[in-house]
């Protein structure tokens, strides 16, 4: 069993940057693939960015390219989530997920079998 605890939510203004920062437990994390997703309300969860096992695969939705970077720490067991030129439509819950089962360079947008318990982002315009 993963545990996903997620951090550094809050409020920012239009414009602005925030980081997210997700810790992971209960299995080495080096083994698990990880992503971002987020969920606003009234819309289907999205995906942000993905990660492979050891960093060098990344992936993100069109929506954020080149304003959010993600990025792991395996020694401290925690992926991080840079956002940066914030929207008033980056408001969302933002969830952190991982896969036990990918293959080394896999990066996932879908499909993760743990998931955190979501931080609140809202953007100000």
């Amino acid at each position: 069993q993963v545990q996903l605890v997620e951090s550094g939510g809050g409020l920012a203004q239009a414009g602005g940057s925030l980081r997210l920062s997700c810790a992971a437990s209960g299995r080495t994390f080096s083994s698990l693939a990880m992503g971002w997703f987020r969920q606003s309300p009234g819309k289907e969860r999205e995906f942000v960015a993905g990660i492979s096992r050891s960093g060098g695969y990344i992936k993100y939705g069109d929506s954020v390219k080149g304003r959010f970077t993600i990025s792991r720490d395996n020694a401290k067991s925690t992926v991080y989530l840079q956002m940066s030129s914030l929207k008033p439509e980056d408001t969302a819950v933002y969830y952190c997920a991982a896969d036990q089962n990918a293959y080394k360079n896999d990066v996932l947008s879908g499909g993760y079998d743990y998931w955190g318990q979501g931080t609140q982002v809202t953007v100000s315009s």
